[in-house]
């Protein structure tokens, strides 16, 4: 029922992200499965997040209509590239891989990856702590990245899901044992009753696989949508917007150092 719930849960995204897609200026590419509290689609199919809302009043600032577009996360990069989408606004973190292909905006916000264990367990992040245990991730991430760096030789498995939501469900049936991912997503996870029994074991970090923060991703081309979009994070920073939007979904500075 959990899986059925989450598969119906990433077809109301889906849906709730396409219906005005006709009438975009600037296509911002999202995952296509929920990530609160970054993005999502309430009861009525209002899109709601963290992101969202910046990604609405950056657009604003640029002067620009945008219109949020998802794409399956290991296929966004790709639909970039080949303009079904002008730009990426989905929590992809500035990484040195991943500028080979594409270009960033300036961050707009950075927090640190996690790893995610039942309560009771022995998990410290180190690679012995995770000796002959499945470790699961989602596919073409830096969480991903990470983990195959880290733990592919101790794990007995590092599992890759199509989303976040997917192996959050298999950690709570206990079809794996640990989760790597970023530290706030996890927060209505463990704030539900059925991530109740786990918790954060260890904050990760490795500057060279998670990058410096998270930006908007965009073509190599466009360097001019680049400039835009740069001067409009600059505005929603200075003139009290950012802040405005960032607490209602956060109590600590997301943006970071």
């Amino acid at each position: 029922m959990k899986h059925l719930k989450s598969l119906l849960a990433v077809a109301v995204f889906a849906a709730g992200f396409g219906m005005s897609a006709a009438s975009a200026d600037i296509k911002l590419g999202l995952d296509s499965a929920p990530y609160p509290p970054f993005a999502d689609v309430d009861a009525s199919g209002k899109r709601t997040g963290f992101e969202i809302e910046l990604g609405n009043a950056i657009c604003e600032a640029m002067g620009e209509t945008c219109v949020w577009t998802p794409i399956a996360w290991d296929g966004i990069i790709p639909a970039l590239n080949s303009k079904k989408i002008d730009a990426i606004f989905a929590s992809m973190s500035i990484t040195a891989k991943r500028m080979k292909v594409i270009n960033f905006s300036d961050k707009y916000y950075n927090t640190p990856a996690a790893l995610v264990a039942p309560k009771s367990s022995s998990f410290d992040g180190s690679a012995d702590s995770v000796k002959g245990k499945i470790v699961a991730v989602q596919v073409s991430t830096t969480h991903s990245d990470y983990a195959k760096k880290y733990f592919a030789d101790s794990a007995s498995e590092v599992k890759t899901y199509q989303a976040f939501d997917e192996h959050n469900n298999d950690l709570v049936a206990g079809r794996v044992d640990a989760v790597v991912g970023d530290s706030l997503a996890f927060a209505d996870f463990l704030g539900s009753d059925a991530g109740k029994k786990f918790e954060i074991k260890a904050l990760l970090n490795d500057e060279a696989v998670f990058g410096k923060g998270v930006g908007v991703g965009l073509r190599k081309s466009d360097e001019d949508l680049r400039g835009k979009f740069n001067a409009a994070i600059a505005k929603v920073l200075s003139d009290g917007t950012y802040d405005n939007i960032a607490k209602k979904y956060f109590d600590f500075d997301i943006y970071g150092k």
